[in-house]
């Protein structure tokens, strides 16, 4: 039943209205009768960004997010049953730190549990509390705080996706730190074992020293820093000496050679001899490398365990030996490299224990000083430095025990796969295609999966103790698909009791929990029941659409992709649609990281819903978009849309259709063959995912036909009964069903409000319009002449300072011969809107209103 007009319509508080409807008609959950009914192909499922819950969302979630759910609104009214779910990213190291904020607490895991423990404080973000003033508790502790915390965090983020008028299926939600998330992460983590796909090495491991963690190649960020080049002196056999370049003389201790160009002509009688490092007294060999640059520094470079990546590809390549010096904790180890032999040298190694990269770069400038082997002095520099992308000081390298998943990196093979699947998928836009095969082709190593957190999916490993209770890591115990999910250091290993935990002959549970990225890889598999319900993973998947951020190409869109081929051999999706990102007014991208983001709460609330996904729809996918809270003009042009939609329903439902009223007279039928083009042109759009051009040319077509057409025949529908005048009406009311339903995957609100007032059930559930409903009968060229001749002789009695209600004792329109005779179909109207007694027609050269004379003198 269709509910009344209103005497004002107005955009207040529609939201709350009809988010309440459409859960309690499940008008977006997924029919899986239907699904299963109709089969695989008449499926529309969306792998949906899980957004960190950690925080807030801001302003660029609001963006991206409305251009998928655009997309599922037009499948949904195509007749596709759309499987739209909405996952939370629960774990790793976001929520950790938000929870150590929050709370004012951090883990300890040497710390026995506390039942019914209570934070020292909550809320607020804590970002100026140090860690030394932070309470140590248990993991357990730790990890119900992070619980508890998230499960508050994604309650907001729900309350404002439903604000926002996401029409997701909130029945398909998915958490990744859930029992289930965790036995599908493990479960495939194990598959990826049984391949030989997952295996362990110690390796050099780049190390973020704040967080204490292991940190993969795709969370990479490079970072300008101040440096310095200090040049050393290195001894050569024959007495003479040889001079290098470095930015961290603090390495010299783990020096393990000099390398330089193979053609380089000043190096080449050095390479296979020996020189003698400065302080430390060492005998490291002078080889030859491509990657050495001639034209950097001195042109010959100091190898050490490690200072950069290129160090780790040497001392792989070349069969160096590793002398890390640099700990965990990011300071000197104690034990001194087993090269350094001389009592000097072991004395200035001494003198280096326990201090900082920085202290001991200032420590070694001094030792070199001393030696005579500082030669002038440094040369400062600006220069990229590795950081994580969350962390904030400089990356080390150290050499730790690792878990690792094949990337085609070193597998060709695998490689060449995933590049071919990568031209498979269909890309939007198309240019976005490069930057994932520049990734695929720029791999330097395996994927770095564990982490040394404590909220995250655990490692379903254990490792057999040894008769004097050392842990064999060549063996390790993996759980059984049965027993998942599995916590390795609360439960006992398959074949163990718990009490030979830690003990000679027992065992003893992996401590490292996964990547975040490598359950969020998975997110195809979470959301459709992989392994856990078969009937929905087979009618899902593959999934349609992977919408994304354009910046995690290489992390979530590349890893997916992988898990993928190296479990099913097939890409996770058909398409994929990547977002631009948010700018703010300096043009400089927002994020949580610059302190530049806009929280969307406020903007909704002021604005209203439609109006800022209005805003977000306007932008095409991979185009980056202006924002400015003071002066947000796309959403202000937004909300007058909205508003006038519900303003041009309310005036056309004013005229009631005669049954079966047919659309007779030449100026309706051009309109309609208009509409008939623009629903043909904006299906198109919208099946090439450019939402933005669908939007352009509904909006464009809408003005006109408000401005226009509704100015035009307003006075023939508020006429006589008769052919003429039910023609304008039942023109009036397929238009506006037409268009109504064209906006609706953008204006949701306002567009379900407007179709309640004359339809049945949702718009939401309503068939996207065809151009067969709109007959193409007329000539549409009638229509932008017949609106053309409107403007000139509104503009004619503009330049005369007339009203425009201002009565015309006889006004002529001039134009071609061809015109003339076209506009004979729209005279009346014409004549009608600009109270025109008697109005002429001339031949002339171009379209002009002339000759207007007024019935009185307008009023200056």
């Amino acid at each position: 039943m269709s509910t009344p007009v209103p005497d004002k319509p107005a955009l207040e508080g529609l939201e709350a209205k009809w988010g309440s409807v459409w859960e309690n008609a499940g008008t977006y959950r997924f029919n899986r009768a239907a699904a299963l009914e109709a089969g695989h192909d008449c499926v529309y499922s969306i792998d949906t960004p899980p957004p960190t819950a950690s925080g807030s969302l801001h302003i660029g979630h609001v963006f991206s997010y409305t251009h998928t759910d655009v997309v599922a609104r037009f499948q949904r009214m195509n007749g596709k049953q759309v499987f739209y779910p909405m996952g939370w990213d629960d774990n790793g190291l976001p929520t950790e730190r938000r929870v150590q904020n929050y709370y004012g607490v951090r883990c300890d895991p040497t710390l026995p549990y506390v039942a019914d423990f209570v934070p020292p404080h909550e809320g607020g973000d804590g970002k100026s509390s140090k860690a030394a003033d932070q309470l140590p508790i248990s993991r357990r502790n730790f990890i119900e705080l992070c619980e508890k915390l998230t499960v508050e965090d994604e309650k907001q983020f729900e309350s404002l996706w439903r604000d926002l008028g996401l029409s997701v299926d909130w029945d398909q939600s998915y958490r990744t730190i859930s029992p289930e998330a965790i036995r599908t992460s493990q479960l495939a983590f194990l598959r990826n074992l049984e391949r030989g796909e997952a295996y362990q090495a110690l390796a050099p491991t780049l190390w973020d020293v704040t967080f204490r963690t292991a940190v993969a190649q795709a969370e990479l960020e490079d970072k300008d820093q101040p440096g310095a080049y200090h040049r050393l002196s290195f001894a050569k056999a024959d007495g003479g000496t040889i001079e290098i370049e470095t930015t961290r003389p603090e390495l010299l201790a783990a020096c393990v050679a000099l390398v330089a160009h193979p053609d380089d002509e000043r190096f080449k009688d050095l390479f296979g001899t020996t020189v003698t490092t400065p302080v430390f007294g060492v005998e490291v060999p002078v080889l030859a490398h491509h990657l050495a640059q001639p034209d950097k520094g001195a042109g010959i470079a100091m190898i050490c365990t490690f200072g950069d990546l290129t160090d780790v590809i040497w001392w792989r390549e070349l069969d160096l030996p590793n002398r890390t010096i640099i700990g965990k904790d990011g300071r000197v180890i104690a034990e001194a490299p087993e090269a350094i032999t001389s009592e000097a040298g072991k004395a200035a190694f001494e003198s280096l224990v326990g201090k900082t990269v920085f202290s001991a770069k200032t420590r070694v400038v001094e030792l070199l000083t001393e030696a005579g082997a500082l030669i002038g002095e440094p040369k400062k520099i600006t220069h990229p430095v590795k950081f994580f992308e969350k962390g904030d000081k400089p990356l080390e390298i150290v050499s730790t025990r690792q878990w690792y998943i094949r990337n085609g990196a070193r597998d060709e093979k695998l490689r060449a796969r995933l590049l071919e699947l990568g031209t498979e998928l269909n890309w939007h836009p198309d240019f976005m295609r490069v930057r994932y095969e520049n990734w695929v082709n720029g791999l330097s190593g395996d994927w770095l999966i564990s982490r040394q957190r404590f909220f995250g999916v655990a490692l379903p490993l254990w490792y057999p103790l040894d008769e004097n209770g050392e842990p064999n890591y060549d063996a390790p115990i993996a759980a059984t698909a049965e027993s998942l999910p599995v916590d390795p250091t609360a439960d006992p290993a398959p074949g163990y009791t718990e009490d030979q935990r830690g003990v000679a002959g027992g065992f003893i549970g992996e401590v490292d929990v996964m990547d975040t990225w490598a359950t969020s890889s998975l997110t195809p598999q979470l959301a459709g029941g992989w392994e856990r319900d078969p009937e929905l993973w087979n009618l899902v998947a593959p999934f349609s659409l992977r919408p994304q951020g354009q910046d995690i190409i290489r992390t979530w869109l590349f890893s997916t992709m992988l898990r993928s081929t190296l479990e099913d051999d097939r890409k996770p999706w058909s398409d994929a649609a990547l977002s631009g990102w948010i700018l703010d007014p300096d043009r400089k991208k927002m994020s949580k990281s610059k302190g530049n983001v806009v929280t969307p709460a406020d903007i909704l609330e002021k604005h209203g819903s439609d109006a800022v996904r209005y805003w977000a729809a306007t932008s095409r996918l991979g185009t980056d978009a202006g924002f400015d809270p003071q002066n947000p003009t796309q959403i202000k042009i937004g909300r007058r849309l909205a508003i006038k939609v519900l303003n041009a329903t309310k005036f056309i439902l004013g005229f009631e259709a005669p049954a079966g009223a047919a659309v007779t007279e030449p100026l309706d039928q051009s309109l309609l063959t208009t509409l008939n083009k623009v629903v043909a042109d904006a299906t198109a759009a919208f099946a090439n995912y450019d939402h933005a051009k669908a939007l352009e040319i509904a909006e464009s077509f809408f003005w006109e036909f408000c401005d226009d057409y509704l100015e035009l025949v307003k006075e023939r529908a508020y006429g006589e009964p008769g052919d003429a005048q039910a023609s304008a009406v039942a023109a009036l009311h397929l238009a506006l069903d037409v268009l109504l339903r064209l906006f609706a995957p953008f204006i949701p609100f306002a567009t379900d409000e407007a179709w309640s007032w004359f339809r049945e059930g949702s718009i939401h559930s309503a068939t996207w319009p065809s151009a067969d409903e709109v007959p193409a009968t007329g000539d549409p060229a009638l229509f932008s002449l017949a609106s053309a001749a409107l403007i000139g002789i509104r503009r004619a009695k503009t330049d005369a300072k007339a009203s425009q209600k201002t009565p015309v004792d006889t006004a002529t329109i001039a134009g071609s011969a061809e015109q003339i005779a076209l506009l004979q179909g729209a005279l009346t109207d014409l004549q009608g809107v600009g109270r025109i007694a008697e109005l002429k027609t001339a031949i002339g050269d171009e379209l002009t209103v002339t000759e207007i004379v007024f019935a009185e003198v307008p009023e200056a």
